[in-house]
């Protein structure tokens, strides 16, 4: 059976001890955030720009560990959708969310000038990222993914199409909307260190159980393998694989697999790292994005 830390991104068991663990430490000063109806935004730095999205519950503060470093040479964007992190929900208390994301990202493209503009998406914020690409190619100059497929049911049945999934979808969202606010997700870790797993807990607590619900049915009900072809955006594209959940060559046919059929696509695995590359792998997801940046 597959297993890959992907999977915690749809775990909605909850555990109230997780919620008392307490967040980091930015690495970064908050800045003053652009506010839209999906989206908030910071900018931070000078130079060509880039655009962080955050997966799932996550906040921005997930890229705090490289933001700094890339806002020496470049204009870096970081997103946060509202309802996580405790920000006000808006307009995400409604379906439509992930549109509305990259309806709001296309905004942010066009009133900052961004054109051609390097975007790195984890898990559900790749998702997001490939959904730009599609829609508006000319926003996108290069996509960097971080452990996102095309369609997260595949996960649960290499078979699946969003109608045979849209059940196990919609009882999901209806158990994630019972959750207790400020209960964290639990299921199969998404870090592989105890204190990065701590961090991930002390994230998903923050976020609204409603948007996380819905933002989840939406992550699960969409299914973009049929735009891959058409999609010519340049893609560097991380996965993680360990011995202790899922050994390289499985993790390497499930993700092949997924991005077979996207023309310019090249797949890069992170040894020893689950879901959370970015804090289980930091050194080696840095230099990883520095190349993604330099091509």
């Amino acid at each position: 059976m597959i297993r890959p830390a992907l999977l915690a991104c749809a775990a909605l068991l909850t555990d109230p001890a997780l919620a008392r663990t307490p967040p980091t430490t930015p690495a970064t000063a908050p800045a003053p955030a652009t506010q839209m109806d999906h989206i908030s935004v910071t900018a931070i730095g000078r130079g060509s720009p880039v655009i962080l999205i955050p997966g799932l519950a996550s906040p921005r503060a997930v890229w705090d560990g490289v933001a700094d470093d890339l806002a020496r040479t470049h204009r870096v964007y970081r997103v946060q959708v509202n309802g996580f992190d405790g920000d006000d929900p808006r307009g995400n208390l409604k379906p439509g969310i992930l549109d509305g994301v990259v309806a709001d990202l296309h905004t942010l493209v066009a009133r900052d000038k961004l054109t051609g503009a390097a975007v790195v998406g984890h898990s559900m914020g790749g998702l997001v990222g490939l959904m730009l690409a599609d829609r508006h190619p000319a926003d996108v100059g290069r996509l960097m993914i971080v452990d996102a497929l095309p369609f997260i049911g595949t996960l649960f049945d290499p078979a699946a199409t969003v109608a045979t999934g849209e059940p196990r979808a919609a009882m999901m969202r209806t158990m994630m909307r019972a959750a207790k606010p400020g209960a964290a997700m639990a299921g199969p870790p998404m870090s592989i260190t105890p204190a990065g797993q701590a961090q991930v807990a002390a994230w998903s607590a923050r976020a609204d159980p409603r948007v996380v619900a819905q933002a989840l049915y939406e992550d699960l009900t969409t299914d973009l393998r049929p735009k891959l072809t058409g999609i010519r955006t340049p893609i560097t594209m991380l996965y993680p694989w360990s011995a202790s959940a899922v050994p390289q060559a499985t993790a390497a046919a499930l993700y092949g697999t997924a991005y077979a059929s996207a023309p310019n696509a090249t797949l890069l695995p992170v040894a020893d790292s689950y879901h959370f590359i970015m804090l289980d792998q930091p050194a080696r997801f840095a230099a990883a994005l520095e190349d993604f940046l330099k091509r």
